[in-house]
């Protein structure tokens, strides 16, 4: 079982198309259809990420998610607690205190001080977090466009456009409903 799960990935390639000198706003809809992935749980993950702060969301036909700060400053830190909420990697059960040989009754040196193996995994949770603190949405967009051919950008855009005005035909000038899945009160 991974400790980071999907939704995180998912999240971070679909903020990636949020990124640019002016992006223009984005459906949960087309942005789960551009990865491939169901609408529902795109807008699961974007109902966390805008909690966060990390995205805005505008209703109507034009509507859809914006960053709602520079890529450089949302950190890939900052999507991940925001999907997967901020949980230890490592969740120490104390097993060293229960070993067979010590009865009902574990000595005092084999329960004092922190376990060894929760302190390997508590450094190794603040390396993790201190590089995902440092990693930021711009910088995976960059990485993306140094791989990608140069007009990939605008072919992506070019999709999302063409998404956007076959919503705006099918519906026609009195349309109401919105990009963004409405919330379901409780």
């Amino acid at each position: 079982m991974a400790h980071i799960g999907s939704g995180v990935e998912y999240g971070l390639h679909c903020l990636l198309w949020l990124v640019g000198p002016t992006p223009e706003p984005a459906s949960s809809r087309d942005l789960a259809d551009l990865q491939g992935v169901s609408a529902s749980f795109v807008a699961k993950i974007f109902s966390k990420l805008e909690k966060a702060g990390i995205v805005t969301a505008s209703e109507g036909l034009r509507g859809g998610y914006r960053l709602a700060r520079p890529a450089d400053q949302i950190t890939v830190l900052d999507v991940v607690d925001a999907i997967e909420g901020e949980k230890p990697l490592f969740d120490c059960q104390e097993i060293r205190g229960r070993c067979a040989v010590f009865g009902a009754k574990p000595p005092a040196w084999s329960i004092d001080g922190v376990c060894g193996i929760h302190a390997v995994m508590l450094r190794a949770e603040r390396i993790m977090r201190e590089e995902l603190g440092r990693t930021t949405v711009a910088d995976l967009a960059r990485t993306v466009s140094r791989k990608a051919p140069a007009d990939f950008p605008a072919a992506i855009q070019g999709w999302l456009a063409d998404r956007l005005a076959s919503r705006k035909e099918s519906r026609g000038p009195k349309a109401r409903d919105s990009p963004i899945p409405r919330r379901r009160r409780t």
